[in-house]
C-alpha cells in the first residue's frame, strides 16, 4: 500500500515539474482518485488534457474529480469497477474521447449525450442492455461508439430507427 501511495506521488510530482499535460495514473491500484493530489497540482489542473485511470479498482468517480479537470480532452477509465458516472461529467465541455471499457455499467451513461465535443466513446465489455440511439445521433461530433461485448437487444432497438450518423461497433450474434 505504501509503495502504491508512494508511486501516485512520484508520478504527480513528475508531471508537476515538467507541467506535463497528461496525468497517467494506470495500474495503481487506486480505489478513488486522491484529493490530496489536487494540492500537489494546484499550479497545473488547469492545464491537464489527458488523464488515465487505467486499471485501478475505482467503483466511483467524485464530482470534484470531473470539475477540476475542466479542460480535459481525453479521459481512460479502461478496466475499473464504475457503475455509474456523476452527473458532473456534463462539466467536461472540451471532452474528446472517453474510454470507459471493461467496467461494471449497466446503463449508457447518458450524461455523456450532452457533450458536444465528444467523438469517440468506448464502452466495450460492460453490461449495457440499451442505448439512447436518438440521442447519440443528435450528438454533433460523435465519430465512434464502442459497444462490443455488451448484452445488447440491438436488432429490436434498431427495427424502425433513424440512419446512425456515426460509426457503431457492436459484436456480431
Amino acid at each position: 500500500m505504501a509503495a502504491d501511495a508512494a508511486k501516485v506521488a512520484r508520478i504527480v510530482n513528475e508531471m508537476v515539474a515538467e507541467r506535463s499535460e497528461r496525468l497517467d495514473l494506470s495500474n495503481c491500484k487506486l480505489t478513488s482518485f486522491p484529493v490530496a493530489l489536487f494540492k500537489m497540482m494546484k499550479d497545473v489542473v488547469g492545464n491537464i488534457r489527458f488523464v488515465s485511470l487505467q486499471n485501478n479498482e475505482l467503483k466511483s468517480i467524485a464530482a470534484d474529480f470531473l470539475t477540476n479537470f475542466s479542460q480535459l480532452q481525453e479521459l481512460n477509465l479502461e478496466g475499473n469497477l464504475l457503475k455509474k458516472l456523476p452527473d458532473e461529467v456534463k462539466t467536461l465541455t472540451h471532452l474528446k474521447s472517453i474510454n470507459l471499457a471493461r467496467n461494471k455499467l449497466s446503463e449508457f451513461p447518458h450524461q455523456l449525450t450532452e457533450l458536444a465535443a465528444l467523438e469517440i466513446i468506448n464502452l466495450e465489455a460492460n453490461e449495457i442492455t440499451e442505448m439512447p440511439l436518438e440521442n447519440l445521433n443528435s450528438m454533433p461530433s460523435l465519430k465512434l461508439l464502442n459497444l462490443k461485448s455488451n448484452p445488447l437487444n440491438i436488432g429490436t432497438q434498431l427495427a424502425g430507427q433513424m440512419q446512425i450518423k456515426f460509426e457503431l461497433l457492436v459484436s456480431a450474434e
